[in-house]
């Protein structure tokens, strides 16, 4: 009697412990989602470090089968057109097509035709970041380079590369032109400014407020993967990232992100780095047209976008809070006088003068 008594209750409490168990492991299997990034790391450096590595090649070979997927990436210079520096732009049709599908017949197709069929071009759909689910900011090789011979900070990511083919990206380095000083054509003679160069070059073009702003324009400052705590994505700590490291030369390098506006992650859309040209008659800014002004935006910017809009995190990793009166707004004045690229064929009101207009 006592063996039978004992072997129903080991045979109850191994029951419980299983069915404990398997809740525990059903409630931890369960995604949590939040508003927030994890503030608290729980792995060494050396080994998330050390996963993502070995991550890398899956990550960028999974993103790279999806854009030849969608697009034709293959160089097709222009023959005519060209930027200021001469690189020719893209030409062509580039969304690719699913197979047996040509353009006129998907033309012939009404909307719910091609959706029922599932003939959209994915090309035209939203078009995901090297690594979604983790984001961040993602810098061209060419530009990783330059920065760190001039400054010595490193831009890589140890855990994914940038994605879109040089050829489509604007040229490096681009032009500066300003509105104040338009005798002057290119002022950046053809270099990426840094702080190695910018009162060297601009000593004398800019005042003195101008030229404060500009030096704050290409400082370092923490930033979501560049910072110097153990959450971070550069092999060793880093300084940060400046304003011109995505708007480089206050135009663009085709660096990419995520906004911070969105949650959850997956929600979240991709953003490659627009121009700053022409700044000073655009009225709103963000990616919700949130923003009334170029200072909002620049103050923004190091209290929620360079931290994914994570006002913890930002704390953390050593947000900069810009004061408004006498930097952000040093800051705004050099990005409201960035010009676009002299165009002698428009008149004043941007239109194309008939008397200057070629077939060509």
């Amino acid at each position: 009697m006592k063996k039978k008594n004992f072997i129903r209750t080991f045979f109850l409490v191994c029951t419980t412990i299983i069915s404990i168990s398997a809740i525990s492991i059903s409630h931890a299997a369960e995604k949590v989602i939040s508003s927030y990034s994890p503030v608290v790391i729980t792995k060494p450096f050396s080994e998330t470090m050390s996963e993502m590595k070995s991550r890398k090649p899956g990550v960028m070979k999974r993103q790279m089968k999806l854009l030849n997927e969608r697009y034709d990436l293959s160089n097709k210079p222009a023959k005519d057109v060209k930027m200021s520096r001469g690189k020719p732009v893209q030409q062509g049709v580039r969304a690719r097509l699913p197979e047996g599908m040509a353009w006129q017949k998907l033309a012939s197709m009404t909307p719910e035709e091609i959706q029922k069929k599932g003939l959209f071009p994915k090309g035209f759909m939203p078009l995901p970041h090297p690594n979604h689910p983790e984001g961040g900011m993602v810098f061209p090789e060419f530009h990783i380079k330059e920065i760190k011979k001039q400054t010595g900070r490193d831009l890589t990511r140890f855990d994914l590369d940038y994605d879109l083919p040089d050829h489509f990206l604007p040229e490096y380095p681009p032009p500066i032109y300003l509105t104040t000083r338009p005798d002057l054509g290119d002022v950046s003679q053809g270099k990426v400014i840094t702080t190695d160069n910018y009162f060297e070059l601009f000593n004398g073009i800019l005042n003195p407020k101008q030229l404060e702003g500009l030096r704050l324009l290409v400082t370092p400052f923490p930033q979501q993967q560049f910072n110097t705590t153990e959450d971070r994505r550069s092999e060793k700590p880093s300084l940060g990232v400046t304003c011109f490291d995505c708007h480089v030369n206050g135009h663009s390098n085709g660096a990419t992100h995520l906004v911070g506006d969105i949650r959850p992650q997956e929600f979240r859309h991709r953003l490659d780095v627009p121009s700053l040209r022409g700044v000073n008659i655009q009225r709103l800014f963000g990616s919700q047209r949130g923003m009334k002004t170029i200072e909002d935006f620049t103050e923004f910017e190091q209290r929620a976008a360079y931290f994914d809009g994570d006002p913890v995190i930002a704390t953390k990793k050593g947000v900069n809070i810009l004061e408004r009166g006498s930097q952000a707004h040093f800051m705004g004045e050099v990005q409201n006088i960035l010009d676009f690229p002299p165009a002698p064929k428009l008149n004043i009101y941007g239109k194309l003068d008939p008397g200057k207009a070629t077939e060509t």
